[in-house]
């Protein structure tokens, strides 16, 4: 199964075994408000499903296409968009146990960024941790579910941009955002917390840490 957010809303390629097993949390907009579609095998009919999504409709709040071979369905939909991938941290601190936040632009966030060339992804994941938030001490972890999102770029292309994730562990409190890159704040908050937070978190993320 691959969930994809566009326009902060999912959508969720699956087979059909999966769909019966799927998690209720991507499809619980109500049945007036989520599509589920059988996989035609023509890779253009998955950008009109994309499209509602992007264009905000209220009417569409979420979209499962189902097939039988998952993994040509995975490949059509990336053969619809340039791939940039990303690299970030679930950074926790042994003495605080509580995580990593950043604020940027409205919202709660991860540290995270592009995936440099040449560079693996552990190692892209580390250099944005320490970049964005001044954390230079860290042990890194196990990688984690990997989030998918789509957007347009200043071109008006379609990306689909993975984010690959990893556990690190630090003992170092003080932190120091990156303000060039509109980092707000960078805080050490309970995931409890930031869950409640009335502030805007993406659905992906929230998707992520609620596993945890």
């Amino acid at each position: 199964m691959y969930v994809i957010y566009v326009n902060d809303r999912p959508i969720t390629l699956l087979s059909k075994a999966e769909l019966r097993t799927c998690d209720p949390a991507l499809l619980n907009t109500g049945a007036d408000t989520h599509l589920t579609a059988n996989y035609s095998g023509k890779p253009r009919t998955l950008l009109q499903y994309a499209d509602m999504l992007e264009k905000g409709s209220p009417k569409v709040l979420s979209v499962a296409i189902v097939s039988e071979d998952l993994e040509k369905l995975w490949e059509d939909f990336k053969s619809k968009y340039k791939w940039i991938p990303a690299a970030g941290g679930v950074v926790k601190n042994t003495k605080l146990e509580k995580t990593l936040f950043i604020y940027r632009r409205g919202s709660w966030d991860l540290p995270k960024g592009k995936i440099d060339e040449g560079e693996d992804a552990p190692t892209a994941a580390l250099r944005e941790v320490r970049e964005e938030t001044g954390v230079s001490d860290l042990l890194l972890g196990e990688q984690l579910p990997t989030t998918y999102h789509t957007y347009r770029n200043r071109k008006e292309k379609r990306v689909l941009k993975p984010t690959y994730w990893f556990e690190m562990k630090t003992d170092q409190e003080a932190l120091v955002p990156e303000t060039e890159e509109d980092i707000e704040r960078a805080e050490w908050r309970s995931i409890e917390n930031v869950l409640n937070d009335p502030a805007p978190l993406y659905r992906s993320l929230r998707h992520l840490l609620e596993r945890l």
